[in-house]
């Protein structure tokens, strides 16, 4: 009569490693984009205040122009 094998022997777990390829790191990218953006649009808005605005520049309604003909 055959012996039978152990079953130690014959039946063994195995364990099978999946590797994502990393797969992070997006959310870091995404936040920098919105905190640019946000900082130009409060530049945008508070841009008076800052002194980037357009200041007391006074433009004339009208221009005289003479020219003389000789």
């Amino acid at each position: 009569m055959a012996e039978e094998p152990d079953r130690d022997e014959t039946e063994r777990e195995r364990t099978t490693i999946i590797e994502t390829g990393g797969g992070g790191g997006g959310g870091g990218v995404l936040a920098a984009v919105l905190l640019i953006i946000v900082v130009l649009l409060l530049l945008f808005l508070f841009r008076g205040q800052l002194g980037f605005g357009h200041g007391n520049s006074v433009v004339p309604s009208t221009v005289n122009i003479n020219i003389n003909h000789t």
